[in-house]
């Protein structure tokens, strides 16, 4: 007898704006959330700003070296804190020049000591849970959220076994990129290969073998999708690689829910995708290539232009046409292609995936 089929997600959890903003307050505010790299906070009073889920947030290195993170708002009147990127010696709002520490304790305010009972102590920036991660900064908004090695269980030191250098590596750039579509078709877009030998053919020929592509969902129920497969014959490889290396011939990818992924591509060459919610048919990619110490190479300067010639550019039209198609009044959501032998032809991580995507509407 057979089973049941598994369909698609209903086109409202892509287009319905009630549910995108419960998303923002529900599961995008309990989430690890990617905020940045430690070498954009390198020195003592090194911090930079940036939003998660409609919030204003800044990292920022303190004298113990500890990065910490605090919502960007002044204790006081609720003026914002900093904006851009910079270094300072102490945090100081721009409205009424409360002047905080870089541990986010008030220090000073003008005539704060006239008034009686006022408790310097008693007043602090909010922080939120902040973890550093193989070097990438990442926060939740959510105090009680479980440590992302639970979430995430293995990741961290399946990274380090590809990529044995990444304490040394530094952003060489991150391209950011506009995409007309609900963050979720972006995000479902990238967690499949069932679309990549008719749409990526310079990805599929000239960077992997298609027919090893594999995504298997986390065996303990951890929120990640890995992706396997093996990178193409020398001989068609769109860039040289040094096979003695260990894993340099391998490709894997670690998509970390709900809107975050570490790539390694064949050579151990580490790069990374991020994503930001704008409203429910906006969103933000962000593609990002990393070196030892951020230093020049002319063969990840090709691969990223190529990457985003190809690959970026295809995946741009394949997603504004699905947000469009869910807008159509004859879509009816059809089957998922589950092969029970699973492989780059099945959906296997999409239906593990739009069940997260579920959960965290329903």
């Amino acid at each position: 007898m057979n089973a049941p089929l598994t369909h698609s997600l209903d086109a409202r959890y892509y287009t319905d704006p009630a549910i995108f903003e419960r998303e923002m307050q529900g599961l995008l505010a309990r989430t690890w959330q990617f905020a940045g790299h430690v070498a954009q906070v390198r020195e003592t009073g090194d911090y930079f700003a940036f939003e998660i889920a409609g919030q204003n947030l800044f990292c920022i290195r303190g004298r113990d070296g500890e990065i910490r993170t605090f919502y960007n708002v002044c204790q006081h009147r609720a003026h914002e804190m900093v904006t851009g990127a910079g270094n300072t010696r102490v945090v100081v709002c721009p409205y009424h020049a409360w002047t905080y520490e870089l541990s986010g304790q008030l220090r000073a305010g003008p005539n704060i000591k006239s008034v009686p009972g006022f408790d310097r102590s008693a007043i602090c920036l909010t922080a939120v849970r902040t973890e550093v991660f193989n070097g990438f900064i990442f926060v939740n908004l959510d105090d009680a959220a479980a440590p992302m090695d639970e979430w995430y269980p293995g990741v961290r030191e399946e990274i380090r076994a590809f990529v044995p250098q990444i304490d040394d590596l530094e952003p060489l750039e991150w391209v950011e990129i506009p995409e007309n579509c609900n963050w979720k078709v972006s995000v479902e877009n990238y967690s499949e290969c069932y679309h990549c030998p008719t749409n990526h053919p310079t990805f599929a020929e000239g960077v992997v073998k298609p027919e090893t592509y594999d995504i298997q969902p986390d065996a303990n129920g951890g929120y990640v999708l890995r992706h396997t497969t093996e990178c193409q014959s020398l001989d068609k490889m769109t860039y040289p690689i040094d096979l003695s290396v260990p894993h340099a011939g391998d490709y894997q990818s670690w998509f970390l829910w709900p809107m975050f992924s570490f790539q390694c591509y064949p050579g151990n060459v580490l790069n990374t995708y991020h994503w930001r919610a704008k409203d429910a048919d906006h969103c933000t990619v962000f593609r990002g290539w990393y070196t030892e110490g951020g230093s020049e190479s002319a063969v990840i300067r090709q691969l990223a232009v190529q990457d985003r010639e190809t690959t970026v550019e295809e995946d741009i039209r394949l997603v504004e046409s699905v947000h469009r198609g869910l807008k159509s009044r004859g879509y009816r959501p059809g089957p998922l292609v589950l092969d029970p032998g699973c492989g780059v032809m099945s959906e296997h991580s999409i239906a593990r995936l739009q069940q997260w995507m579920r959960e965290a509407v329903d």
